[in-house]
């Protein structure tokens, strides 16, 4: 089928309906009309094949993830015109042509910034992958590093790794160039950043710009000189001055003047910044203003203490400036230095708008302001925004602490960004209920806002109520947002600001979840008001979030320091339900830690949990689920024992569910329905395991999206897609793989959110859905840094074994690569792999080869068959002993008919393989019906070639 063709305005149209805009918005946003966008979204729901607009709405979110990394944005687009330099920028490309790592390096105010994008611009044609441009000004914390160049990468976490890691993955394999601007004051994050980034990323440059160099390995300086005062009246200076001085005024100045204008430039020190601030003043004082009043602020300063003449330059500049406004700008000018990002009106009102300044006067304060270039007036979606360049934003806040309102205002600016936090969280509410994400921009628009806010707030005794209420609110704004390690970081945060934070048992060092700004976390627990039991809340709500994000090393520390926490608030209680979950944590999801704590230790955390207990539902079934993992390995751990099949292993999880039924725990239950169907599965009876793995999707189906219950959803809908393979359920378990793939959770990792999903499109047959799958699989597993799982393992082994049948043998090979890296080498040769592999080797004819590559009986690789792929290691078996004509192929096929008994797609397939041994291809030919009512494709194809080959037509 050939693809649909899209034109430029219908995909301008499809982007738009992936922000959930209506008609009218798009629209207005595209200048059209709104019978225009209705005619563009009927043809796209003709050309795409899809059922409605939301569907519609969804293709073009999944259309946007794939493609959010590979285009670099725009550079800025500065609003004034770039003017000279041209020694500086031919010597910085020959610089940046032959080095990795560079750095511009000049104060405040010396034009570095301009300078390094002209030469991006320049060099953009020479990265295949584009120049991306990262501001670190309004970044809170060097922490925060890696984060604000994820963002302009379009890079997302990946589970069970930090945004260092995830962005180092996204660009190993680009030529790319990073433009990182105003890196000083986070030099203690940029510097390890690089460290890490230029070593696992050889085709990446980057070009930093900072007052001070970086001191990293592979740094090359480029100290920005002044602009060049040369030729007195044709200078650079001076055609920088006459530039910005003709567009203030309307008209340039007079010819004759250049002179002074020379003589003006040159007591700035030819700073860029300083000459462009002057040279906004020249329509209402002209050169004898200005030299007047330049020459009167130079001699104030000239016996100041600043050693750095280039430094004084600037500021006599803004000092100057600052005198010359009206008292309400000046204190407009400083007072808005609290915001990190550009601002409206309104804001300003919100932070600013206090005596002497009327509230009422703010808006045309920012215009004299923008007049004057101490503001730009930045034009967004949402309106004007203004913003002031970093130099004088620094000088605004000097201004503020001198004033003495540095408290006031930046406690009124937390007062705002409190209520921003809110509304935020409001709207997020409203738009899940509409299954809308508008309310992302605002929240992207404000984040560093609140970072800023929080830092602040966070030092101060008296605001740490406030403090604590903003770590919480943008938890779970940042957990709604898919930031789900700062989630994780500021729930940490907040347990530390709650009042009876944890002793010496918590390890404080940052990773957590998700609360809401009013106070109530999204799983329902109220921190509105601080109680004793709040440190121990907020942790096991970061648990819960570094559970979302694969850690079980955290998810066990932050169990453990909530049980310290809750002993020191004294909840014996909840410490025993803690310790419970940090001992289940270390076997249930024993494939996400780094170094698995000894099994001693596990041991002795079930044990004192025992003593906390006061024997309530919640505790009782805690300890249960705890027992059902750590004494009967009903997870099948990573420490637990092979040959693990004790029928008290399903006694100790049924047990579980029971009492976490009883205790009206949604999230438990779950938890405890997951060990039912891993015990289940050693006992080998995977349609009990199948059915509870259903029940927990079913159970969780109408739970509030939640840390807690977004990890087990995620969870319980990869588990019931297996289970459902493993039983032959194919449509079921293509459904909730579909579930899974578009799961918010899951945005980001299209490896994890599709590889159940390309296993039931192999078996059922989609050869299409699995090559348009496996590209995105492949995409973000490479993106992710290539990570080693359970699922990942058979899914890339499930590409390969399409090309197989498809005969492409270049393309399987290199999926089985992939499958080396994805996947463990021993699960591969005694599982899945032995599945897949002798398929391709039957299809191809090749029935001893087949079952040699699948020789072992099922109890003899029982580990690694249990669970999904009994039932096709026993059918595939049978076939190929059939074909190949081994002695006891009746005999085995009798002996599987009572492992498969119920798999609709195994009996076919034992069915088939009795005609092919009885010589009967009538009954042969019978089986593609029963195959196609499975839903496997495939093999009901192959049966008609059988039943050809044997002799049937």
């Amino acid at each position: 089928m050939p693809t649909p063709v899209i034109s430029p305005r219908e995909a301008d149209v499809l982007a738009l309906l992936g922000e959930h805009l209506s008609n009218a918005e798009i629209a207005a946003r595209l200048f059209i009309s709104v019978r225009t966008v209705e005619s563009h979204t009927s043809s796209l729901l003709r050309k795409l094949a899809l059922p409605d607009r939301r569907a519609l709405s969804r293709r073009a979110v999944e259309l946007a993830r794939a493609e959010r990394p590979r285009t670099a944005p725009a550079l800025p687009a500065p609003l004034t015109e770039f003017v000279g330099r041209e020694r500086e920028r031919a010597a910085l490309e020959v610089l940046l042509a032959d080095h990795r790592q560079v750095t511009a390096v000049g104060p405040g105010g010396v034009g570095k910034t301009r300078l390094a994008l002209a030469v991006a611009a320049a060099a953009a044609g020479g990265f295949a992958d584009g120049v991306w441009f990262v501001d670190l000004a309004p970044v809170a914390g060097p922490d925060r590093v890696a984060a604000a160049v994820a963002a302009v990468l379009g890079v997302g976490e990946q589970p069970g790794q930090g945004l260092d890691e995830a962005v180092c993955a996204a660009l190993s394999e680009r030529r790319a160039l990073l433009v990182l601007d105003n890196c000083e004051q986070v030099r203690e994050g940029v510097a390890p950043f690089l460290e890490r980034l230029l070593a696992a990323c050889p085709e990446v440059r980057v070009l930093a710009t900072s007052r001070a160099r970086l001191l990293v390995p592979f740094e090359r300086v480029f100290p920005v000189p002044p602009l060049s005062r040369d030729g007195g009246g044709s200078s650079e200076a001076v055609a920088l001055f006459l530039e910005r001085a003709t567009a203030a005024a309307g008209v340039a100045p007079d010819p004759a003047l250049r002179d002074g204008i020379a003589a003006v430039c040159e007591r700035l020190d030819g700073m860029a910044l300083a000459i462009e601030l002057a040279a906004a003043r020249w329509p209402t004082l002209g050169l004898d203003g200005l030299r007047a009043g330049l020459s009167d602020q130079l001699r104030i300063l000239a016996g100041g203490p600043r050693a750095d003449d280039r430094h004084r330059s600037v500021r006599a500049v803004l000092d100057w400036s600052h005198e010359l406004l009206e008292p309400a700008d000046r204190a407009l000018l400083r007072r808005v230095s609290a915001f990190v990002l550009p601002f409206t009106a309104g804001a300003a009102v919100a932070v600013a708008g206090f005596a002497p300044l009327d509230a009422g006067a703010v808006a045309d304060g920012l215009g004299r302001l923008a007049e004057q270039s101490l503001l730009t007036a930045v034009p967004s979606a949402h309106g004007t925004r203004y913003r002031a360049l970093e130099t004088i934003r620094q000088y605004g806040a000097e201004q503020l602490d001198g004033a003495g309102e540095s408290a006031r205002v930046r406690g009124r600016h937390l007062d705002w960004c409190l209520s921003g936090a809110d509304g935020l969280a409001r709207a997020a509410d409203e738009e899940r209920q509409l299954r809308e994400g508008r309310w992302q921009s605002g929240f992207d628009a404000l984040a560093e806002e609140l970072r800023t806010a929080l830092a602040w707030a966070a030092e101060r005794p008296e605001r740490r109520p406030d403090a604590r209420r903003l770590a919480l609110g943008l938890a779970g704004l940042a957990f709604d947002r898919q930031l789900l390690g700062e989630a994780q970081q500021r729930l940490e945060q907040a347990a530390t600001l709650a009042d009876g934070s944890p002793g010496d048992g918590y390890p404080g060092d940052g990773s957590s979840n998700s609360g809401r700004p009013n106070g109530a976390s999204p799983a329902g627990t109220s921190f509105a008001d601080a109680s004793p039991t709040d440190a121990a809340d907020a942790l096991r709500e970061a648990a819960r979030v570094a559970g979302c994000r694969r850690l079980g090393d955290d998810m066990y520390r932050l169990h453990r320091a909530a049980a310290a926490a809750a002993l020191d608030a004294g909840d014996p209680a909840g410490a025993a339900r803690d310790l419970a979950a940090a001992a289940t944590v270390a076997h249930r999801f024993s494939s996400t830690f780094a170094r698995l704590p000894a099994a001693a230790e596990v041991t002795a955390l079930l044990a004192r949990a025992r003593e906390l207990s006061d024997g309530s539902p919640a505790a009782s079934a805690a300890l249960a689920l705890a027992e059902a993992a750590v004494l009967a390995d009903a997870y099948g751990s990573v420490q637990g024992s092979p040959d693990n099949t004790a029928r008290e292993t399903v006694g100790y999880a049924e047990r579980a569910v029971g009492l976490a039924r009883r205790a009206g725990d949604p999230v438990a239950e779950s938890a405890a329905l997951d060990a039912l169907s891993g015990a289940h599965s050693w006992a080998g009876e995977p349609f009990a395991a199948a059915g509870s793995a259903r029940r927990r999707v079913e159970l969780l189906a109408p739970a509030q999206r939640t840390p807690g219950t977004a990890h087990e959803q995620v969870d319980a809908l990869a588990m019931a897609a297996a289970t459902a393979i493993g039983v032959g359920e194919l449509d079921q378990a293509r459904q909730w793989g579909r579930q899974l793939a578009e799961h918010p959770l899951t945005a980001e990792v299209g490896h994890h959110a599709t590889s159940w999903l390309l296993v039931a499109d192999a078996f059922a047959g989609q050869e299409e859905a699995v090559l348009a799958g496996g590209a995105r699989f492949l995409r973000a597993w490479e993106q992710g840094g290539r990570p080693r799982s359970f699922s990942l393992g058979p899914a890339a082994a499930a590409v390969a074994m399409v090309h197989g049948l498809r005969g492409d043998d270049g393309a399987r090979a290199s999926w089985l690569a992939v499958v080396g890296r994805a996947g463990t080498e021993e699960e591969h040769r005694h599982g899945y792999g032995a599945v897949f592999d002798a398929t391709v080797m039957l299809h191809r004819g090749e029935a001893a080869a087949a079952l040699e590559r699948i020789s072992p009986a099922p109890e003899e690789v029982w580990k690694w068959v249990s669970w999904v792929w009994l039932h096709w290691y026993a059918a595939v078996r049978v076939e190929a002993s059939v074909l190949s004509g081994h002695p006891e192929a009746r005999e085995r096929l009798a002996g599987a008919r009572a492992t498969v008994a119920g798999n609709p797609v195994a009996v076919a397939q034992l069915d088939r393989a009795q005609a092919l041994l009885d010589g009967d291809p009538a009954r042969v030919r019978a089986t593609a019906a029963a195959f196609a009512a499975a839903g496997c494709r495939y093999q009901s194809a192959r049966s008609l070639r059988l039943a050809g080959a044997t002799g049937g037509g």
